[in-house]
């Protein structure tokens, strides 16, 4: 019987694939846990939509803005309209009238006699 010879990897080789084996390890430890990781790149991604969706809100209210601006340099109507409606002013010459009305005290029920023979009221004169 032939034996095949044994290679030996020998000291060296043990030292290369331990230098590689705690290589992959450090690659490991930073891809999932360092500054730079996978969780904190997904983490990072949500942050940025939810600042992108903000951002988008805050454009939409900036261009309704900029429309009334635009509105209230160009028309005198507009300044006129907004100074009457939000802070009630008036023209000189012009007599402001204002109503007010009060509510309605809802009405008393009135029992119908027709309806339920135990309210019957009798009206006898002594």
């Amino acid at each position: 019987m032939s034996v095949a010879p044994q290679r030996s990897i020998g000291m060296t080789g043990r030292i290369i694939f331990a230098v590689l084996v705690l290589m992959f390890l450090g690659l490991q430890y930073k891809l999932w846990f360092d500054k730079g990781s996978v969780p904190r790149a997904h983490a990072l991604e949500q942050d940025l939509a939810e600042l992108n969706a903000k951002n988008n809100e805050a454009k939409q209210k900036n261009a309704v803005l900029d429309a009334d601006v635009r509105d209230l340099e160009k028309a005198g109507e507009a300044i006129e309209e907004r100074a009457r409606n939000e802070l009630g002013m008036v023209k000189k010459g012009e007599t402001l009238f204002q109503v007010k009305e009060h509510p309605v005290a809802p009405a008393p029920a009135v029992a119908n006699p027709s309806s339920s023979p135990s309210q019957a009221v009798s009206t006898q004169k002594p």
